[in-house]
Protein backbone atom coordinates (compact mmCIF):
# COMPACT_ATOMS: atom_id res chain seq x y z
CA UNK A 1 0.00 0.00 0.00
CA UNK A 2 1.02 3.72 -1.15
CA UNK A 3 0.06 7.04 0.44
CA UNK A 4 -0.44 9.69 -1.48
CA UNK A 5 -1.08 13.22 -0.11
CA UNK A 6 -2.20 15.81 -2.58
CA UNK A 7 -1.77 19.61 -1.19
CA UNK A 8 -4.99 21.72 -2.41
CA UNK A 9 -4.49 25.47 -3.07
CA UNK A 10 -4.21 27.62 -0.42
CA UNK A 11 -6.97 29.79 0.05
CA UNK A 12 -5.29 32.02 2.50
CA UNK A 13 -1.43 32.35 4.20
CA UNK A 14 -1.13 29.87 6.93
CA UNK A 15 -4.25 27.29 6.00
CA UNK A 16 -3.11 24.14 3.43
CA UNK A 17 -5.13 21.30 3.03
CA UNK A 18 -4.61 17.88 1.42
CA UNK A 19 -6.63 14.62 0.37
CA UNK A 20 -4.58 11.39 1.15
CA UNK A 21 -4.86 8.39 -1.31
CA UNK A 22 -4.35 4.91 -0.73
CA UNK A 23 -2.76 2.54 -3.64
CA UNK A 24 -3.66 -0.96 -3.61
CA UNK A 25 -2.11 -3.33 -6.31
CA UNK A 26 -0.18 -2.55 -9.43
CA UNK A 27 -0.76 1.04 -11.91
CA UNK A 28 -1.94 -0.55 -14.44
CA UNK A 29 -1.69 -3.85 -13.90
CA UNK A 30 -5.47 -4.60 -14.46
CA UNK A 31 -9.00 -3.31 -13.57
CA UNK A 32 -8.77 -0.40 -11.57
CA UNK A 33 -11.47 0.73 -9.03
CA UNK A 34 -11.57 4.21 -7.11
CA UNK A 35 -13.79 4.65 -3.78
CA UNK A 36 -13.87 8.22 -1.98
CA UNK A 37 -15.87 8.67 1.06
CA UNK A 38 -17.65 11.83 2.21
CA UNK A 39 -17.20 14.04 -0.79
CA UNK A 40 -20.26 15.50 1.43
CA UNK A 41 -18.02 15.75 4.63
CA UNK A 42 -20.88 15.38 6.75
CA UNK A 43 -21.92 12.11 5.41
CA UNK A 44 -19.57 10.18 7.59
CA UNK A 45 -20.96 6.14 6.91
CA UNK A 46 -18.56 5.94 4.10
CA UNK A 47 -15.77 7.53 6.03
CA UNK A 48 -15.98 4.68 8.34
CA UNK A 49 -16.97 2.19 5.22
CA UNK A 50 -13.34 3.43 3.85
CA UNK A 51 -11.60 2.58 7.68
CA UNK A 52 -13.18 -1.05 8.10
CA UNK A 53 -11.98 -1.82 3.86
CA UNK A 54 -8.34 -0.50 4.21
CA UNK A 55 -7.57 -3.80 5.88
CA UNK A 56 -9.55 -5.98 4.10
CA UNK A 57 -7.30 -4.59 1.04
CA UNK A 58 -4.22 -4.20 3.24
CA UNK A 59 -4.21 -8.34 4.04
CA UNK A 60 -5.38 -8.96 0.12
CA UNK A 61 -2.20 -6.88 -1.26
CA UNK A 62 0.17 -9.08 1.39
CA UNK A 63 -1.42 -12.06 0.40
CA UNK A 64 -0.85 -11.35 -3.51
CA UNK A 65 -4.39 -11.75 -4.10
CA UNK A 66 -4.56 -8.39 -6.06
CA UNK A 67 -5.26 -8.63 -9.51
CA UNK A 68 -6.00 -5.09 -10.20
CA UNK A 69 -5.98 -1.57 -8.58
CA UNK A 70 -7.28 -0.23 -6.20
CA UNK A 71 -7.42 3.16 -4.96
CA UNK A 72 -9.20 4.20 -1.98
CA UNK A 73 -9.90 8.15 -0.40
CA UNK A 74 -11.23 7.99 2.82
CA UNK A 75 -11.86 12.01 3.17
CA UNK A 76 -12.62 13.09 -0.31
CA UNK A 77 -13.50 16.60 1.29
CA UNK A 78 -10.76 17.87 3.51
CA UNK A 79 -12.39 21.53 2.93
CA UNK A 80 -15.72 20.88 4.09
CA UNK A 81 -14.44 18.70 6.93
CA UNK A 82 -13.63 21.78 8.59
CA UNK A 83 -16.37 23.63 7.66
CA UNK A 84 -18.88 24.50 10.79
CA UNK A 85 -21.04 26.92 11.95
CA UNK A 86 -22.82 27.86 15.12
CA UNK A 87 -21.21 24.12 16.22
CA UNK A 88 -22.97 22.60 13.37
CA UNK A 89 -21.45 20.64 10.50
CA UNK A 90 -21.58 22.67 6.79
CA UNK A 91 -20.15 19.46 4.80
CA UNK A 92 -22.02 19.64 1.50
CA UNK A 93 -21.58 23.27 0.46
CA UNK A 94 -18.52 25.25 0.33
CA UNK A 95 -18.89 28.38 2.26
CA UNK A 96 -16.77 30.81 0.02
CA UNK A 97 -19.37 29.65 -2.94
CA UNK A 98 -22.30 28.31 -1.62
CA UNK A 99 -21.28 25.59 -4.70
CA UNK A 100 -22.20 22.18 -3.58
CA UNK A 101 -19.41 20.00 -3.53
CA UNK A 102 -20.52 17.27 -5.60
CA UNK A 103 -22.21 19.72 -8.40
CA UNK A 104 -20.43 22.15 -11.22
CA UNK A 105 -17.74 18.85 -12.40
CA UNK A 106 -16.76 19.81 -16.34
CA UNK A 107 -17.94 18.55 -19.07
CA UNK A 108 -15.25 16.01 -20.30
CA UNK A 109 -17.17 15.08 -23.56
CA UNK A 110 -17.25 18.80 -24.77
CA UNK A 111 -13.62 19.54 -23.30
CA UNK A 112 -11.82 16.30 -25.37
CA UNK A 113 -14.08 15.62 -27.89
CA UNK A 114 -12.85 17.38 -30.83
CA UNK A 115 -9.65 16.15 -30.31
CA UNK A 116 -10.20 12.40 -29.56
CA UNK A 117 -13.27 11.85 -31.80
CA UNK A 118 -10.93 11.91 -35.60
CA UNK A 119 -7.95 9.68 -33.65
CA UNK A 120 -10.40 6.85 -32.80
CA UNK A 121 -10.20 3.79 -34.76
CA UNK A 122 -11.37 -0.02 -35.00
CA UNK A 123 -9.51 -0.92 -31.67
CA UNK A 124 -11.64 -0.50 -28.93
CA UNK A 125 -8.97 -1.22 -26.02
CA UNK A 126 -6.80 1.81 -28.11
CA UNK A 127 -9.74 3.93 -28.10
CA UNK A 128 -10.14 3.40 -24.27
CA UNK A 129 -6.69 4.58 -24.12
CA UNK A 130 -6.51 7.66 -26.33
CA UNK A 131 -9.73 9.08 -24.31
CA UNK A 132 -8.07 8.49 -21.25
CA UNK A 133 -4.78 10.20 -22.27
CA UNK A 134 -7.23 13.53 -23.99
CA UNK A 135 -8.91 13.56 -20.11
CA UNK A 136 -5.66 13.23 -18.34
CA UNK A 137 -4.04 16.10 -20.56
CA UNK A 138 -7.22 18.17 -20.30
CA UNK A 139 -6.83 17.60 -16.49
CA UNK A 140 -3.24 18.28 -16.13
CA UNK A 141 -3.98 21.71 -17.95
CA UNK A 142 -6.43 22.89 -15.90
CA UNK A 143 -5.32 25.77 -13.78
CA UNK A 144 -7.10 25.54 -10.96
CA UNK A 145 -7.40 29.50 -9.29
CA UNK A 146 -9.73 28.07 -6.21
CA UNK A 147 -9.30 25.82 -3.27
CA UNK A 148 -12.45 23.94 -4.52
CA UNK A 149 -11.05 23.54 -7.82
CA UNK A 150 -8.38 22.57 -6.61
CA UNK A 151 -10.35 20.13 -4.77
CA UNK A 152 -12.37 19.27 -7.82
CA UNK A 153 -9.00 18.61 -10.55
CA UNK A 154 -7.43 16.46 -7.36
CA UNK A 155 -10.00 14.03 -7.11
CA UNK A 156 -10.68 13.92 -10.91
CA UNK A 157 -6.94 12.71 -11.54
CA UNK A 158 -7.12 9.91 -9.40
CA UNK A 159 -10.24 8.82 -10.87
CA UNK A 160 -10.20 9.54 -14.42
CA UNK A 161 -8.66 6.78 -15.68
CA UNK A 162 -11.14 4.00 -12.98
CA UNK A 163 -12.49 1.61 -14.61
CA UNK A 164 -15.07 1.68 -11.55
CA UNK A 165 -15.79 4.62 -9.65
CA UNK A 166 -17.57 4.36 -6.37
CA UNK A 167 -19.16 7.59 -4.41
CA UNK A 168 -19.55 6.85 -1.03
CA UNK A 169 -22.63 9.21 0.16
CA UNK A 170 -25.53 8.66 2.90
CA UNK A 171 -28.87 10.57 3.11
CA UNK A 172 -29.92 12.41 6.13
CA UNK A 173 -32.32 9.20 7.25
CA UNK A 174 -32.48 6.81 4.53
CA UNK A 175 -32.22 2.83 3.51
CA UNK A 176 -29.19 2.23 1.51
CA UNK A 177 -29.80 3.07 -2.25
CA UNK A 178 -27.72 3.73 -5.27
CA UNK A 179 -28.03 6.28 -8.31
CA UNK A 180 -26.44 5.17 -11.04
CA UNK A 181 -26.43 6.00 -14.98
CA UNK A 182 -28.32 3.75 -16.98
CA UNK A 183 -25.42 2.44 -19.54
CA UNK A 184 -23.06 1.75 -15.96
CA UNK A 185 -26.07 -0.14 -14.29
CA UNK A 186 -25.17 -4.28 -15.73
CA UNK A 187 -21.87 -3.38 -14.47
CA UNK A 188 -22.79 -2.34 -11.25
CA UNK A 189 -26.20 -4.57 -10.27
CA UNK A 190 -23.83 -7.21 -8.68
CA UNK A 191 -22.87 -4.54 -6.30
CA UNK A 192 -26.02 -3.44 -5.28
CA UNK A 193 -27.12 -6.75 -4.45
CA UNK A 194 -23.88 -7.51 -2.30
CA UNK A 195 -24.65 -4.05 -0.52
CA UNK A 196 -28.22 -4.90 -0.19
CA UNK A 197 -29.75 -1.98 -2.10
CA UNK A 198 -33.41 -1.09 -1.39
CA UNK A 199 -33.99 1.40 -4.08
CA UNK A 200 -31.73 1.82 -7.18
CA UNK A 201 -32.27 5.24 -8.91
CA UNK A 202 -31.61 4.98 -12.92
CA UNK A 203 -30.93 8.10 -14.90
CA UNK A 204 -28.72 9.03 -18.08
CA UNK A 205 -27.28 12.62 -17.15
CA UNK A 206 -29.66 13.51 -14.06
CA UNK A 207 -27.95 17.43 -14.24
CA UNK A 208 -26.04 19.63 -11.98
CA UNK A 209 -22.56 17.75 -12.91
CA UNK A 210 -21.80 15.55 -10.36
CA UNK A 211 -18.40 13.73 -10.34
CA UNK A 212 -19.93 10.55 -10.71
CA UNK A 213 -21.77 11.61 -13.66
CA UNK A 214 -18.97 13.72 -14.94
CA UNK A 215 -16.15 10.33 -15.50
CA UNK A 216 -19.24 7.69 -16.55
CA UNK A 217 -20.63 10.55 -18.99
CA UNK A 218 -18.20 11.34 -21.13
CA UNK A 219 -17.53 7.72 -22.50
CA UNK A 220 -21.64 7.10 -23.44
CA UNK A 221 -21.63 10.95 -24.94
CA UNK A 222 -18.83 10.31 -27.20
CA UNK A 223 -20.31 6.52 -28.06
CA UNK A 224 -22.94 8.94 -29.15
CA UNK A 225 -21.39 11.39 -30.98
CA UNK A 226 -19.70 8.72 -32.76
CA UNK A 227 -22.60 7.07 -34.21
CA UNK A 228 -24.16 10.86 -34.96
CA UNK A 229 -21.26 11.22 -37.40
CA UNK A 230 -21.74 7.34 -38.68
CA UNK A 231 -18.72 6.00 -37.40
CA UNK A 232 -18.46 2.79 -36.64
CA UNK A 233 -15.29 3.32 -34.37
CA UNK A 234 -16.13 1.03 -31.07
CA UNK A 235 -15.91 3.44 -27.86
CA UNK A 236 -16.78 0.93 -24.45
CA UNK A 237 -18.19 2.13 -21.58
CA UNK A 238 -14.62 2.81 -20.07
CA UNK A 239 -15.62 4.24 -16.62
CA UNK A 240 -19.31 2.64 -14.77
CA UNK A 241 -19.47 4.73 -11.50
CA UNK A 242 -22.26 5.39 -9.24
CA UNK A 243 -23.31 7.14 -5.86
CA UNK A 244 -24.20 4.95 -3.33
CA UNK A 245 -26.43 6.37 -0.38
CA UNK A 246 -25.12 4.21 2.80
CA UNK A 247 -28.38 5.13 4.15
CA UNK A 248 -28.39 8.11 6.98
CA UNK A 249 -26.07 10.29 9.13
CA UNK A 250 -26.49 8.83 12.15
CA UNK A 251 -26.43 5.45 10.89
CA UNK A 252 -22.14 5.38 11.63
CA UNK A 253 -21.61 1.90 13.57
CA UNK A 254 -19.20 -0.48 13.46
CA UNK A 255 -21.83 -2.99 12.37
CA UNK A 256 -23.00 -0.99 9.07
CA UNK A 257 -19.39 -0.32 8.00
CA UNK A 258 -17.77 -3.86 8.66
CA UNK A 259 -20.69 -5.20 6.70
CA UNK A 260 -20.49 -2.77 3.69
CA UNK A 261 -16.55 -3.00 3.31
CA UNK A 262 -17.23 -6.66 3.31
CA UNK A 263 -19.76 -6.34 0.61
CA UNK A 264 -17.39 -4.20 -1.48
CA UNK A 265 -15.02 -6.55 -1.06
CA UNK A 266 -17.14 -9.12 -2.56
CA UNK A 267 -17.52 -7.65 -5.14
CA UNK A 268 -13.67 -6.75 -6.18
CA UNK A 269 -13.91 -10.82 -5.85
CA UNK A 270 -16.94 -10.67 -8.36
CA UNK A 271 -15.23 -8.29 -11.10
CA UNK A 272 -11.61 -10.22 -10.46
CA UNK A 273 -9.93 -7.55 -8.46
CA UNK A 274 -9.44 -9.52 -5.51
CA UNK A 275 -8.84 -13.15 -6.18
CA UNK A 276 -10.49 -16.07 -4.44
CA UNK A 277 -10.97 -19.79 -4.40
CA UNK A 278 -14.53 -19.16 -4.27
CA UNK A 279 -16.79 -16.53 -5.51
CA UNK A 280 -19.07 -14.96 -3.52
CA UNK A 281 -22.59 -16.03 -4.20
CA UNK A 282 -24.33 -12.79 -5.17
CA UNK A 283 -27.29 -12.28 -3.00
CA UNK A 284 -31.14 -11.75 -4.67
CA UNK A 285 -32.44 -8.54 -5.53
CA UNK A 286 -33.62 -6.23 -2.60
CA UNK A 287 -35.56 -3.86 -4.73
CA UNK A 288 -36.12 -3.30 -8.96
CA UNK A 289 -34.79 -0.26 -10.41
CA UNK A 290 -36.53 2.44 -10.87
CA UNK A 291 -36.21 5.85 -13.06
CA UNK A 292 -34.63 8.69 -10.93
CA UNK A 293 -37.55 10.77 -13.16
CA UNK A 294 -40.23 8.46 -11.85
CA UNK A 295 -39.04 9.44 -8.27
CA UNK A 296 -41.28 11.72 -5.98
CA UNK A 297 -39.89 13.98 -3.70
CA UNK A 298 -42.71 15.74 -0.91
CA UNK A 299 -42.63 18.99 0.34
CA UNK A 300 -44.11 21.05 2.91
CA UNK A 301 -46.59 23.67 1.89
CA UNK A 302 -46.29 25.56 5.06
CA UNK A 303 -44.23 25.84 7.96
CA UNK A 304 -44.71 24.08 11.17
CA UNK A 305 -43.95 20.92 13.08
CA UNK A 306 -42.99 17.03 11.37
CA UNK A 307 -44.34 14.25 12.53
CA UNK A 308 -43.50 11.21 10.36
CA UNK A 309 -46.41 8.52 9.97
CA UNK A 310 -44.14 6.75 7.45
CA UNK A 311 -40.11 5.05 7.91
CA UNK A 312 -37.69 5.09 5.57
CA UNK A 313 -37.98 1.68 3.42
CA UNK A 314 -41.37 1.62 3.78
CA UNK A 315 -43.36 1.10 0.72
CA UNK A 316 -46.46 3.83 0.06
CA UNK A 317 -49.35 3.55 -2.21
CA UNK A 318 -50.47 6.85 -3.43
CA UNK A 319 -52.68 8.79 -1.17
CA UNK A 320 -50.95 6.85 1.81
CA UNK A 321 -49.88 9.66 4.83
CA UNK A 322 -46.33 10.19 4.80
CA UNK A 323 -46.16 13.25 7.50
CA UNK A 324 -48.06 15.97 9.17
CA UNK A 325 -47.21 19.47 9.24
CA UNK A 326 -48.58 20.84 12.45
CA UNK A 327 -49.08 24.51 13.22
CA UNK A 328 -49.60 24.93 16.78
CA UNK A 329 -50.77 29.10 16.51
CA UNK A 330 -53.37 27.77 14.40
CA UNK A 331 -53.67 24.80 15.11
CA UNK A 332 -54.24 23.30 11.99
CA UNK A 333 -52.77 19.50 10.40
CA UNK A 334 -51.07 19.93 7.05
CA UNK A 335 -51.21 15.91 5.70
CA UNK A 336 -48.15 14.93 3.20
CA UNK A 337 -49.34 12.17 1.02
CA UNK A 338 -47.50 9.99 -1.23
CA UNK A 339 -47.98 10.71 -4.78
CA UNK A 340 -46.97 7.78 -6.11
CA UNK A 341 -46.87 3.94 -5.74
CA UNK A 342 -42.95 3.21 -4.61
CA UNK A 343 -40.50 3.34 -1.58
CA UNK A 344 -39.75 5.70 1.12
CA UNK A 345 -35.88 5.73 0.42
CA UNK A 346 -35.42 8.88 2.39
CA UNK A 347 -36.34 11.59 4.28
CA UNK A 348 -35.13 14.84 6.32
CA UNK A 349 -33.87 14.58 9.55
CA UNK A 350 -35.63 18.06 10.68
CA UNK A 351 -38.30 17.90 12.67
CA UNK A 352 -39.15 21.51 12.16
CA UNK A 353 -40.18 22.88 8.10
CA UNK A 354 -40.29 26.03 6.58
CA UNK A 355 -42.77 26.13 3.44
CA UNK A 356 -41.58 24.42 0.34
CA UNK A 357 -38.99 22.34 2.54
CA UNK A 358 -38.23 19.27 1.37
CA UNK A 359 -39.48 16.15 3.38
CA UNK A 360 -38.54 12.82 1.77
CA UNK A 361 -38.50 10.76 -1.31
CA UNK A 362 -40.23 7.82 -2.76
CA UNK A 363 -39.30 5.88 -5.54
CA UNK A 364 -41.86 5.64 -8.14
CA UNK A 365 -41.60 3.16 -11.18
CA UNK A 366 -43.34 5.44 -13.39
CA UNK A 367 -40.87 8.83 -15.20
CA UNK A 368 -42.80 11.86 -14.63
CA UNK A 369 -39.64 14.41 -13.91
CA UNK A 370 -38.15 15.98 -16.49
CA UNK A 371 -34.80 18.39 -16.44
CA UNK A 372 -32.61 18.33 -13.41
CA UNK A 373 -32.88 15.43 -11.65
CA UNK A 374 -31.03 16.17 -8.16
CA UNK A 375 -31.44 18.08 -5.61
CA UNK A 376 -28.92 20.88 -4.76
Amino acid sequence: MQRIDHPLLSPSLGSHKSVSSFHFGTPGGGTKVYIQASLHAEELPGMLAAHHLRPLLEAAEAAGLLRGEVVLVPVANPIGLAQRLDHKPMGRFELDTSENFNRNYPNLAAAVSGQVLPALGPDAAANVRTVRAAIGQYLNDWKATTELQSLRRTLMQLAFDADYFLDLHCDCEGVLHFYCEEPCWPQLEALSLFLGSEATLIAKNSGGGPIDECLSGVWWQLAAQLRTQGNSAPLPQGCCSTTIELRGELDVSHAWARADAHAIVHFLQHIGVLHTDALPPVPAPRCTPTPLAGSETLRASGPGVLVFAADPGQPMRAGDLVAEVIDPIENTVQHVVAGVDGVLYARIRDRYVTAGCEIGKIAGATPFRTGKLLGD
